[in-house]
């Protein structure tokens, strides 16, 4: 209505909009029937305001202003990594990966700020104000988009006190024949804890470990490991440097431990803000 009003005819309204004179007077149209009004007097070669449109024009337009301000905002955010952004992630991924590495996301977005929510479930995104969340294994039951970023692989491990004492195994088979004490960690959807499996070329070996105790975090797991109360399978990004320390020693070299998939849920798939394109971005890197 607004471009119509300031050009005087629909011709040269719709040269201004980049639409058709059609398109410009369907629209005009429709908010006639919206309103309930005629707006517009038409001839031939130009139109005008009626009473009513003229009254209807001098209430909105002070609001048109703020409007374009405000989708002008929007069009930034969906082209500039700004503002504020909320990740959940469980504890392993945001202890070991995302914490150590945030400076440098930071660093090239100046405008944005960032708040990290560690725990175990995804939980509902939007009513908690949520962005995303990041999460280790196969997709989670959601609604929400779910893309994979990468992979991750775990590795069996134990202190040099627990070898000394126990030895090591030399077939993953061993560990589920009562020789070694496993370290489980609980799977918060099954209930049970996380079977381990191993490769070999083509070969893949899934061992049913028994063990005393179960826990639900990481920093649990590698505590007991280093305690030398038994065998692990923690995540290699979560134990690397102690491995290269000697805390920890690699146990079954000749196998490849599994691998599990690295996921990341949003709630938008059409649209969604450069923030969290350039996260997902920006966590294809730290996963690679």
């Amino acid at each position: 209505m607004a471009a119509v009003v300031e050009a005087g005819n629909f011709v040269r309204a719709a040269e201004a909009l980049g639409l058709t004179q059609s398109g410009v007077s369907r629209a005009v149209a429709r908010l006639e029937q919206r309103v309930g009004v005629r707006l517009f007097d038409r001839t031939a070669r130009a139109v005008s305001l009626t009473d009513e449109g003229r009254r209807f024009y001098e209430e909105v337009a002070p609001h048109l202003a703020g409007i374009e301000d405000a989708a002008t905002a929007a069009t930034g955010a969906a082209a500039t990594v700004r503002g504020h952004l909320r990740v959940n992630a469980d504890a392993a991924f945001g202890h070991y990966v995302l914490a150590p590495r945030l400076g440098e996301f930071l660093a090239l977005h100046p405008e944005l700020s960032f708040e990290l929510v560690v725990r175990d479930r995804i939980g509902d995104l939007v009513a908690e104000g949520l962005d995303m969340a990041v999460r280790f294994g196969e997709p989670e039951p959601s609604s929400l988009i779910c893309r994979q970023i990468g992979r991750s692989q775990v590795l069996t491990c134990a202190s040099p006190e627990y070898v000394a004492r126990r030895g090591r195994p030399k077939h993953p088979s061993e560990l589920a024949r009562g020789a070694h004490e496993c370290i489980l960690v609980r799977n918060t959807w099954t209930g049970r804890h996380f079977d381990w499996e191993f490769h070999q070329g083509r070969e893949v070996v899934q061992v049913d470990v028994q063990g005393r105790l179960m826990v639900n975090d990481s920093g649990s797991l590698i505590s007991a490991m280093l305690s030398g109360h038994g065998v692990g399978q923690p995540f290699e990004f979560s134990v690397r440097e102690l491995i290269d320390s000697g805390r920890l020693v690699k146990l079954l070299p000749a196998w490849s431990d599994e691998r599990y998939p690295v996921h990341v849920y949003h709630r938008s798939r059409e649209f969604p803000a450069a923030k969290v394109r350039a996260f997902i971005d920006f966590l294809r890197t730290l996963t690679a």
